[in-house]
C-alpha cells in the first residue's frame, strides 16, 4: 500500500468523570483529578481499545487527561506522551461557578465578556481552538501511521475540531455537544487527509444520565460544559 493510500486512525477521547464537588468551571487549572468513578470510565475505555492496534498514546498535560490516558497506554505496552495543543480551552470564567442566575454571571461586571458568542468572547478564540487541535491529530496521524493513535483532550476542543472536519459552524449550543465523558471521537486517515468521522461511548453505561449529550438540566446537578 503506498503512503498516500494507507488508513490511520486517530481516536480523540474526553476525559472521565472528574472530582469537582464545588461544581467549579475548573477549566486548565491543576489538581483536578479524576473521581472513582472517572477512573472506571478510563479503566473501561483501556479494555474497550486493548484489542485495537494502537501504536501511540497521549494527553493533554491536564492532571483529568493524564489520568485517563494512562490505564490505555499500560494496556498497549506504551510510553504516555504529552500535547500541549490539546488542553482544554482557555475561559475567562476558570476558578467560578458558572450560571444564570447564580456563580459568576450573578456579577454584571461579568456580563462583558458574554457580548460575542460567535468568537467566543469568554474564552479562547474557536479558530485557535482549531488550529492547535488538527496540529495534535495531524501529529498524532504521524506518530501512528498505518496505524491507530489515541488523544485524551476535553469537551470543548474535541467538538471545535470535530465540527470544523464536518463543516459546520463552530459557534453552538453547548447542551447539544456530542461528546460525553469518556467518549472517542474517531478520526480515519487515508494518507494525510480525513476520510471519515465515528463517535462512540465505551463507557455509556457508567455516565450519570443527567451528563449525557442532550440531557435535560436536573436541579441541583450542573453541568461543566468544556470540561
Amino acid at each position: 500500500m503506498s503512503a498516500g493510500s494507507e488508513l490511520t486512525v486517530v481516536h480523540v477521547m474526553r476525559h472521565g468523570e472528574v472530582e469537582n464537588p464545588e461544581g467549579i468551571l475548573y477549566g486548565r487549572l491543576p489538581d483536578y483529578h479524576l473521581s472513582e468513578l472517572g477512573r472506571q470510565m478510563a479503566d473501561r475505555v483501556a479494555e474497550h481499545l486493548a484489542p485495537r492496534d494502537i501504536t501511540h498514546v497521549v494527553a493533554s498535560p491536564l492532571d483529568r487527561a493524564q489520568e485517563t490516558a494512562t490505564p490505555i497506554a499500560k494496556a498497549q505496552g506504551l510510553d504516555l506522551a504529552t500535547d500541549g495543543r490539546l488542553i482544554e480551552a482557555g475561559n475567562v470564567f476558570e476558578g467560578k461557578t458558572f450560571g444564570v442566575g447564580d456563580g459568576a454571571l450573578k456579577n454584571p461586571e461579568n456580563w462583558k465578556h458574554l457580548v460575542n458568542p460567535f468568537k467566543p468572547s469568554w474564552g479562547e478564540p474557536y479558530v485557535e481552538q482549531v488550529v492547535r487541535m488538527m496540529g495534535a491529530l495531524d501529529a498524532a496521524k504521524d506518530a501512528a501511521r498505518g496505524h491507530e493513535a489515541v488523544c485524551v483532550s476535553h469537551q470543548l476542543p474535541i467538538w471545535i475540531v470535530r465540527s470544523f472536519v464536518e463543516k459546520r459552524r463552530l459557534w453552538h449550543d453547548p447542551r447539544k455537544r456530542q461528546c460525553t465523558l469518556a467518549s472517542l471521537t474517531t478520526f480515519t486517515y487515508r494518507g494525510d487527509k480525513i476520510v471519515s468521522v465515528g463517535y462512540s461511548e465505551p463507557a455509556r453505561d457508567l455516565v450519570p444520565a443527567h451528563l449525557l449529550a442532550g440531557a435535560k438540566p436536573v436541579k441541583g446537578k450542573a453541568k461543566a460544559f468544556g470540561a
